[in-house]
């Protein structure tokens, strides 16, 4: 039996592939995993990219000193609104892969960041009014979308006992998109730059993203947006469930990666190099240890991870509350970087947990074998995009949580107990959902005994 090839072929759109099927092994070794590979890197480097636009204005407002006429509160809000958008346009982003294909979407995300760049750059210096800056970071919101589409199309590219791996490493690469742009930023500051400094340099790397993406990615014509599992996922308790978590991990990760320097800015009266000396370490720890939190949970159950992960999550935000009453800078920032760090774990460990729950459900309703992992790789992955969504949203209650702080209290003292309370509820959900027995697969609410089978999610 001849396997299938990657049959690349000119077509109105782009460069689509007309057969692909990377669960061969044949088809795989000898065709496949070079083209997934090649469409990898590309959408790796244009995901990383959006990150950085996205989280472009938490190294904007260090720029903005008095002259600018903000308050901290004015600032907290600037970049809550590119928090918001960030999230909202998830979703549309997750379909839009299957839609105009992955490769022609990746020049369209790509080539769109270029609007809140230029925007920025034309902008960006003293005088210039409140609203005009608000609309500048709703803008750059749109950076927020290329983690969904990347992560849908190349999930596409991957067999299943690849995609961990590609899932990983795409992810990851997209998220040390925040602590490059801070960076960059401690550089451009350093050398004693201003704001447009840092926008052009970005302006020429968004444009070689979108030409890379347009002369070595592909589409994959068999892929399609399957509206059936999107619904029933919408229904299902425990994608609800999954983004309440997800907003505790990577809700805080993104957050905090923008709020961190303004807060060091306003509370504890660190000039913009001070603060951009130590606002990427965060950050860029979180990031690379998100494929840590991933093996951990298939080791030992992402339930697990997950839990102990947020009673370390609370211990350091705990820490934080006394630093900042005790107004102890050392204790403060040590603190606060290690809770970066514990959202990257809690990032891959949450995540992980997605498809392992919803084979878990399929096993519960009696199917088995390829039908339960047909199964859980329906729902898992059309759940994906809604909980990566919800979960972005948490950054934004993280930064109005702030501004509302700065503003009653003056610290951002407030936000952090409110933090540390929500983290308490976190572990409770999780405890009581995944890890008490006996747990009903068929609804995240029964434990009665009921006819269908009963089984624990502690491995999940």
């Amino acid at each position: 039996m001849t396997a299938p090839s990657s049959s690349i072929t000119p077509r109105k759109g782009g460069r689509w592939i007309e057969q692909w099927d990377p669960e061969d092994e044949t088809f795989w070794k000898e065709t496949g995993e070079k083209v997934a590979r090649r469409n990898l890197f590309f959408s790796v480097l244009s995901e990383h990219i959006g990150f950085s636009i996205w989280t472009l204005w938490s190294v904007m407002v260090l720029f903005m000193g008095p002259e600018y006429g903000l308050t901290p509160a004015d600032k907290f809000f600037i970049i809550s609104m590119a928090t918001l958008v960030g999230a909202i346009v998830r979703v549309p982003y997750t379909f839009a892969v299957a839609r105009f294909g992955g490769r022609n979407w990746t020049i369209i995300s790509a080539s769109m960041l270029l609007i809140p760049t230029i925007a920025a750059f034309a902008v960006m210096e003293p005088g210039t009014s409140f609203g005009t800056f608000l609309v500048c970071a709703m803008l750059a919101g749109v950076g927020g979308g290329n983690f969904a589409s990347s992560m849908t199309n190349i999930n596409s590219f991957f067999p299943l006992r690849k995609k961990g791996w590609a899932l990983g490493l795409n992810a990851g690469g997209g998220n040390i998109g925040v602590p490059v742009v801070q960076l960059v930023g401690l550089a451009v500051i350093g050398a004693g730059g201003g704001p447009r400094l840092l926008l052009g340099i970005y302006i020429p790397l968004i444009v070689v993203a979108a030409v890379l993406g347009a002369f070595y990615m592909d589409n994959i014509t068999s892929v399609k947006n399957d509206t059936g599992a999107a619904k029933e996922a919408v229904k299902d308790p425990h994608t609800w469930i999954m983004s309440f978590l997800y907003i505790g991990t990577f809700g805080s990760f993104i957050g905090y990666s923008f709020a961190f320097g303004l807060v060091l800015q306003t509370q504890f009266g660190r000039t913009p190099l001070e603060s951009a000396y130590v606002t990427f370490i965060g950050p860029l720890l979180g990031s690379l240890i998100r494929p840590v939190g991933g093996s951990l949970a298939d080791k030992y159950g992402g339930a697990r991870i997950t839990l102990w992960n947020f009673v370390a999550m609370g211990a350091a935000t705990a820490v934080i509350v006394v630093a900042s009453m005790q107004k102890s800078l050392p204790l403060f920032t040590t603190a606060f970087i290690v809770l970066f760090v514990l959202t990257g774990l809690g990032n891959g460990a949450t995540f992980k947990m997605i498809p392992g729950i919803f084979h878990a459900k399929a096993v519960a309703m009696g199917l088995t074998g390829e039908a339960a992992a047909s199964y859980g790789r329906r729902l898992s992955g059309a759940s994906m995009g809604l909980i990566g969504a919800v979960g972005a949203v948490g950054g934004l209650g993280i930064n109005l949580a702030f501004r509302q702080s700065f503003l009653s209290v003056g610290s951002g003292t407030g936000a952090f107990v409110a933090f540390l309370a929500f983290y308490a509820v976190c572990f409770a959900v999780t405890w009581a959902v995944y890890l008490r027995r006996p747990a009903a697969a068929e609804s995240p609410a029964t434990t009665t005994s009921e006819a269908k089978p009963q089984l624990s999610y502690a491995e999940v």
